[in-house]
């Protein structure tokens, strides 16, 4: 028998609060002490890098491991996607509302949502594209990842569902991946104005 196999075997189920990501936590901590401190550059920087985690992530899902998914043998999918949700249950929306409040922010304390504004509309775009957004993966993406991670720990898990809930998660992370391009471009013209 191959080792890593009776290793794993061996080992007793981890249970959800060693497997999930919890560094991310440092996104909403860092982005409390700058509306603390008033600090513009740390605001920027986390806004920007939970921006940037968040996008790459939605575009990893839905363009590159999605199709990777697709091929693999249902027992190989099954272990990926066993091991892929728990990591992404609080990453995600973590990542996700700390770049939203963060942007809030910003424009607020850069006067863009004043109503004089020439910037103006172009936050209110990025805000409607985040309300997409929002609307998809606390409405949809979170609750199938749920659903996901309770199927999988029953003894004889429904592969099917389980499938069904990650394709359909993976399609919507790519939307989402699409979505968020469009708000780093609203960004970049309000970087240079």
């Amino acid at each position: 028998m191959n080792s890593t196999v009776s290793e794993t075997q061996a080992t007793p189920r981890v249970g959800l609060i060693r497997k999930i990501t919890w560094w991310v936590l440092a996104f909403p901590i860092l982005l409390t002490v700058a509306l603390v401190q008033h600090n513009y550059y740390l605001l920027d920087f986390t806004h920007v890098m939970a921006g940037a985690l968040w996008t790459g992530t939605d575009i990893f899902m839905g363009f590159i491991l999605g199709p990777i998914l697709r091929r693999l043998a249902p027992e190989q999918r099954k272990a990926v996607i066993n091991w892929l949700t728990p990591k992404t249950l609080l990453y995600v929306p973590v990542i996700a509302l700390t770049t939203g409040t963060g942007g809030w922010f910003l424009a607020n304390w850069a006067g863009m949502m004043a109503p004089h504004s020439p910037d103006r509309p172009w936050v209110i775009l990025a805000l409607v594209v985040l309300g997409i957004l929002t609307v998809q993966g606390f409405g949809i993406l979170l609750p199938n990842s749920i659903r996901t991670y309770l199927e999988l720990q029953k003894p004889s898990p429904d592969l099917n569902k389980i499938f069904r809930l990650n394709r359909r998660n993976n399609m919507l992370a790519g939307f989402q991946g699409v979505l968020q391009v469009s708000i780093i471009l609203i960004m970049a013209h309000l970087a240079v104005g």
